[in-house]
């Protein structure tokens, strides 16, 4: 590499309970704007997110199987979340496919307790990150994004990852806090949201890639389905951390 990466952001309609059709459109958005080294899909991005995750959270791999399959075919790494079921419970899974077939993924650790998400999943306990062509990626899903300690930088990430289906009566906040978590972290910020309607809420989007001064650098068409394409810069962002080192000064928790 040379010192970049492009990262391609999906903003999807997710059809509710319907993973093959939902893999199918999601693939037919990748075909067209090709050559990302990295696609980003939403939160729960096969079925919609559940809070009753019977029926619905995956026990066969169907669309981590698509993942890794669509990973070889475009040689580049493939990310968002799948309501699994594992170990007799439900977790809120974040997988990070890469071409070569290596899986990595993330359990939500912050459940939505508004909505009861708590009650029937089970929440995360590791922290992760993911090296991919010299980029390192945090992890990160919906409801964490407000909790800014969980993901303070360690010196050890350029970029988060946070994957939602964020209601647009809250979309002030995702605005807000995916900004606030690149300037604060010194860090890029992608923020991959859903749009359309599920049987709760309406979803906008407000999908984008943050730039570590916290302003956009690749934004998303609201209220309809879009990709869009952004690029990491390591040679800026290793510049800029030493001429300001702010992450020297964290506190250290």
């Amino acid at each position: 590499m040379d010192g970049k990466m492009k990262v391609a952001l999906l903003q999807q309609d997710i059809v509710w309970g319907c993973p093959a059709q939902n893999v199918s459109r999601a693939e037919e958005a990748m075909m067209r704007v090709q050559h990302a080294d990295l696609y980003v899909l939403p939160e729960m991005f096969s079925t919609g997110f559940s809070i009753e995750p019977v029926g619905v959270a995956e026990r066969d791999g169907f669309s981590l199987q698509w993942m890794k399959a669509i990973a070889a075919k475009l040689d580049a790494a493939i990310a968002g979340s799948v309501a699994v079921e594992v170990g007799g419970g439900f977790r809120n899974r974040f997988y990070f496919v890469k071409p070569d077939g290596e899986v990595i993924y993330y359990d939500k650790r912050h459940l939505f307790s508004y909505a009861g998400e708590h009650l029937q999943y089970t929440a995360g306990e590791q922290r992760v990150v993911v090296p991919f062509r010299g980029v390192r990626f945090l992890l990160q899903v919906c409801y964490d994004l407000r909790f800014p300690v969980w993901a303070r930088n360690r010196e050890d990430y350029d970029c988060i990852l946070y994957v939602a289906n964020w209601p647009l009566t809250r979309i002030l906040a995702w605005r807000t806090l995916l900004a606030a978590r690149a300037i604060e972290n010194q860090c890029y910020v992608c923020g991959v949201n859903r749009v359309g309607k599920d049987a709760a809420c309406h979803y906008s989007g407000g999908t984008m890639l943050v730039h570590p001064y916290g302003n956009p650098l690749a934004t998303a068409k609201d209220d309809q389905e879009d990709c869009v394409m952004g690029e990491i810069d390591l040679d800026f962002l290793s510049t800029f951390r030493q001429k300001f080192p702010v992450l020297k000064d964290r506190d250290i928790l």
